[in-house]
């Protein structure tokens, strides 16, 4: 693989990335109510996630969800209930919001697994790998390296993206001082957590 052909990957990985979806969402709300530990916890159970989506892609599991329409229905429908179900958690939480003790309401661990959970049940993420890794891969060079450059490429532009966001969360949560604006943002935030859902639960096999 020659290095144009990886940057090439590089900045379509990053324009991926880039793209609001459930993780940046996941992340920024992770930071602004358990601060830069628990987003970090967040971050590492997202790229958990991808990179399981990643393996999957290598062994051709991809590209059975690329294809079959039921295996796609099936993890959609997951993804969407369990996004919806974050949203409405957050919704209910909106009237309780405390930042100084919210750390201590939930362990590192389980922020870990549920944003592993937020990026497994997300059909379009496989998808997209799926799509995108053999339109770098060169047929007559080693595979195995090429794939294995692409997901860390992958998981490295994610990481530093998500950090990013989860930077500008805490920023937004340092101008926030009353109840009243943190119950309007996790109502927002768990808008955006059924919207996401919704828009997965429309999205259709291709």
């Amino acid at each position: 693989m020659t290095f144009e052909w990886w940057f090439a990957y590089l900045l379509t990985s990053m324009i991926l990335s880039l793209s609001p979806g459930s993780g940046a969402i996941n992340t920024m709300t992770t930071s602004i109510n358990h601060g830069y530990r628990g987003a970090a916890a967040s971050i590492a159970g997202l790229q958990s996630g991808l990179a399981i989506h990643i393996v999957l892609v290598g062994v051709g599991l991809g590209a059975l969800f690329s294809r079959s329409a039921l295996a796609f229905e099936v993890l959609k429908w997951a993804g969407a209930t369990w996004l919806i179900w974050l949203g409405i958690q957050q919704w209910r939480a909106a009237g309780a919001i405390d930042l100084n003790t919210l750390a201590q309401v939930r362990t590192r661990g389980n922020l870990f697994r549920r944003a592993v959970l937020v990026n497994l049940t997300n059909p379009k993420s496989i998808v997209f790998l799926a799509a995108l890794f053999p339109q770098f891969i060169i047929p007559h060079q080693p595979q195995l390296m090429q794939y294995l450059l692409l997901g860390v490429t992958t998981i490295v532009v994610d990481i530093i993206v998500m950090i990013g966001y989860a930077a500008l969360a805490q920023r937004i949560a340092g101008w926030i001082k009353g109840a009243k604006q943190m119950k309007a943002l996790n109502r927002g935030f768990g808008s955006l957590f059924i919207l996401v859902g919704g828009l997965l639960a429309s999205a259709r096999h291709v």
